[in-house]
C-alpha cells in the first residue's frame, strides 16, 4: 500500500559549485530563476528555485560546512555537480516519517527550518518547510530521497515565478543510470510502497505518485539511445543524470534554447549537462 502521506514528486535538487553561474545558466536556457535564498544556519546553503506549476528545480550550493551538508559536500567532491536528491511533497512529515520507520526505516526527522523570501511588492517573508529524510545508506540509483511539507507554499509559489520564456511547465521524470536497474528501481519502489513498470526500451519505471514525475532507472546503453546525439561524457556510473520536463509550446522552447538543443524526436529537445550543471535536460511538448 502507497504511503499515505506522500503526495509525489515535489523537487529535485541540483547541486552546484557556484550558485550565481548556476543561475546565469538556467536563465540562459529559458528558465525564470527565483533570487537566491539562505538556509538556515544549522543547514550551510543556500538555493536559487525554478517554480513549475505544482513541482519545482531547486539548485543549490554549499556556504558553510555543517553537519547537515556534509553528505552534499562529499557529493560535490566525488561526483561534483549533477543532480543530488530528490524530494516527495508529503503532507505531513511527522506521519511520513512515522510511516516508514513503522515499516522498518531508520528515517529521521521532523526538520524544520525557513529561508527569508522578498515578496513581489517589497515586502519580505519567510518560508518554511518540515522535512524527514529516508535513510542515509538507502540510495536508490545513488540517488538520497527525502520529503518536504510546505508550511507556507504562498511564499515558494509566485505566479510570475511559474511562467518562462521556454515554456515548462511540469517534471514528467528523473532518470537514474545504473549498472543493475531491476535492482535499483526495486529499491525505490520498496521505499516508497510503489510498482515497478517497464518502458518500452525496457528501461523500468517506479511512479512517485498521483501526477507527479516518476523515476526511470536504465543502464548506460538504454541512456545513449534515448539521447542520441546527446554528449553524455563526464556522467557519472550510477545516479541521476536526466531531468524530463513537460513544456507548452516546444516551438518557443526551441527558439529560445537556440544552437543548444538537440532534437532527439518529434517534439523533444534535449540539452547536453555541459550546460546544465551535470544533468541531461529533456523539454518534450505536453
Amino acid at each position: 500500500m502507497a504511503l499515505k502521506s506522500i503526495v509525489g514528486l515535489d523537487h529535485v535538487v541540483i547541486l552546484a559549485r557556484s550558485l550565481d553561474a548556476a543561475a546565469e545558466s538556467w536563465r540562459a536556457l529559458g528558465f525564470t530563476v527565483a533570487p537566491r535564498g539562505i538556509h538556515t544556519a544549522a543547514m550551510g546553503t543556500a538555493n536559487h528555485t525554478i517554480m513549475l506549476a505544482e513541482d519545482y528545480i531547486e539548485l543549490i550550493g554549499v556556504v558553510a560546512d555543517t553537519e547537515r551538508n556534509a553528505p552534499t559536500r562529499e557529493f560535490l567532491k566525488v561526483r561534483g555537480e549533477g543532480i543530488e536528491r530528490s524530494a516527495f511533497t508529503t503532507s505531513s512529515a511527522a506521519d511520513g516519517v512515522a510511516e516508514i520507520t513503522a515499516r522498518g526505516l531508520a528515517g529521521t526527522g521532523p526538520f524544520d527550518f525557513g529561508r527569508p523570501v522578498d515578496l513581489p511588492d517589497g515586502r519580505k517573508t519567510e518560508a518554511r518547510f518540515r522535512t524527514f529524510l529516508w535513510p542515509l545508506n538507502d540510495r536508490p540509483g545513488g540517488m538520497r530521497i527525502f520529503a518536504c511539507e510546505h508550511l507556507t507554499r504562498e511564499a515558494v509559489w509566485f505566479p510570475e515565478l511559474t511562467r518562462h520564456a521556454n515554456t515548462a511547465t511540469s517534471i514528467d521524470r528523473v532518470e537514474l543510470l545504473s549498472a543493475d536497474p531491476k535492482a535499483a528501481a526495486e529499491h525505490m519502489a520498496g521505499l516508497i510502497d510503489q510498482p515497478v513498470t517497464a518502458d518500452a526500451d525496457g528501461a523500468l519505471r517506479v511512479a512517485s505518485g498521483g501526477q507527479r514525475g516518476a523515476f526511470v532507472f536504465l543502464d548506460r546503453a538504454t541512456l545513449e539511445k534515448r539521447h542520441a546525439g546527446v554528449p553524455l561524457d563526464g556522467l557519472p556510473q550510477e545516479g541521476g543524470v536526466t531531468l524530463a520536463l513537460r513544456v507548452s509550446d516546444i516551438g518557443a522552447a526551441k527558439k529560445m534554447l537556440g544552437d543548444r538543443a538537440i532534437s532527439v524526436a518529434s517534439g523533444v529537445l534535449n540539452i547536453a549537462p555541459r550546460h546544465a550543471n551535470g544533468v541531461i535536460l529533456e523539454l518534450a511538448q505536453s
